[in-house]
């Protein structure tokens, strides 16, 4: 136990480390940026003092480092900023938003992680039949295919050609059964792009199993392959499996921005994508680090549950 909180302490401590640094490349990345805020805000139009009125306002006068300081000192009271385009509090445009795009994750992961599960399940216990050869060709096209691409074929015929389901994803003001209608294209398009990573580790890490020598010896005693794989492989296979489930989570929450502007999601992703049309710098920031900080979190949660679930891993 006292191994266990040891590793989960230090895994702690380099997310927090690798997070700063992420905050790091965010913040002196995008004032990297060629480009005047203050003009792209007010305009060409804008006379010269009323520019260097707004840079004072807004404090970029300040040096760089010092921006930078008081910024982090912001985040660690919970102060996400102010947004440049209308005004209002950060932290009100992203709650809603980031509920939308979990939400969208949910209902993904929902979908993805039992149907990835069984069909690595269901390969490993039929090894090289036409249903194994079959799956992995139709799952590694999905994934060979970009997002968007898997998207508009969606849109195309489930959408355009059946009417089954709409093309944009409205979810807000309207009843549940409407908003998961709305999100069910989205979902599925995710679904399609992690669901063939999850499905191989999954076959791989039962096969991994499969070899070994009490595998060997259940076969022996007359057990059935389907109680083998599931009752004996399965169990000793869930540290990869499990590892790799939670990054994928990690991805269906991050990845989602390709997705949300495909779909017109109103979700973290697209206001992202809006707010750097728009040159809002510290809601880009914001969300950037969000998206930064919840990666790290589910790795983190990843790595812990691998050595939980393989003691072995303490020892190394």
């Amino acid at each position: 136990m006292r191994r266990i909180i040891e590793l989960i302490s230090t895994r702690i401590l380099t997310g927090i480390v690798t997070l700063w640094v992420v905050s790091l490349i965010i913040f002196f990345g995008v004032a990297a940026l060629p480009g005047d805020i203050a003009t792209e805000i007010l305009g060409q139009s804008a006379s010269p003092d009323t520019i260097q009125a707004f840079r004072d306002q807004l404090g970029l006068d300040l040096p760089l480092y010092q921006r930078y300081f008081t910024w982090l000192a912001n985040l660690a009271q919970g102060d996400l900023g102010t947004s440049l385009a209308n005004h209002r509090p950060i932290t009100e445009l992203v709650s809603s938003r980031l509920e939308n795009t979990l939400s969208l994750a949910g209902l993904a992961a929902v979908m993805s992680v039992p149907l990835a599960l069984a069909l690595g399940v269901l390969t490993a216990l039929f090894r090289n039949s036409r249903f194994d050869r079959g799956v992995n060709i139709l799952t590694l096209s999905s994934i060979s295919f970009p997002e968007f691409f898997v998207a508009y074929i969606l849109i195309l015929f489930l959408s355009v050609k059946t009417g089954w389901f709409p093309s944009l994803a409205r979810v807000e003001d309207t009843s549940l059964l409407e908003a998961l209608r709305g999100m069910f294209l989205p979902a599925l398009t995710l679904t399609l792009v992690v669901v063939a990573h999850m499905m191989r580790m999954t076959r791989a890490a039962l096969l991994g199993v499969m070899g070994s020598p009490f595998i060997e010896m259940a076969k022996l005693k007359g057990v059935g392959r389907l109680s083998i794989m599931t009752r004996h492989a399965l169990p000793n296979a869930l540290a990869p499996i499990i590892n790799v489930v939670v990054l994928n989570l990690a991805y269906l929450i991050v990845g989602v921005v390709v997705v949300e502007v495909v779909f017109v999601y109103p979700g973290l992703g697209q206001l992202m994508v809006d707010s750097v049309a728009k040159r809002d710098i510290p809601v880009v920031q914001a969300c950037s680090l969000i998206f930064a900080a919840t990666y790290i979190i589910l790795n983190l949660i990843a790595d812990v549950l691998a050595t939980v679930t393989n003691p072995r891993l303490l020892h190394q």
